[in-house]
């Protein structure tokens, strides 16, 4: 099965997202943030990346753009996971190369079609 980097500060949010993958049978590598994220890509390899959009440090945004900058992690889609729900906010997120956008609370159905959806791109 693929492997999912999730990211998130709020460890509620994340335990909950990372039960919801887990029992989807993906294997899951959690980061609380943007910069430990980049620091786990390139020893992890993940499949797909859900992150949060907003956390401090660096966002999943900032995270996102890093990502297209490196030709080795350029292809990794990227779910950005939040409670931004603006039309505005989806266009800004696909402008900075999110694959796919989710809505929270999102329930286990939405993830888990939005990671497969995108891991089959």
């Amino acid at each position: 099965m693929s492997k999912v980097l999730l990211v998130d500060d709020m460890k509620a949010e994340l335990e909950l997202l990372n039960q919801y993958l887990t029992q989807a049978g993906y294997e899951v590598v959690t980061a609380n943030s943007g910069k430990e994220a980049l620091d786990k890509v390139d020893n992890n390899k993940p499949d797909i990346i859900v992150t949060d959009w907003m956390m401090p440090e660096m966002g999943g945004l900032d995270l996102c753009r890093q990502l297209r900058k490196n030709p080795d992690t350029a292809s990794i889609p990227v779910i950005a996971c939040t409670a931004k729900n603006r039309d505005v906010d989806k266009m800004w997120a696909t402008r900075q190369g999110v694959t796919a956008y989710i809505v929270k609370p999102c329930t286990k159905e939405d993830l888990i079609n939005a990671v497969k959806s995108a891991i089959d791109r």
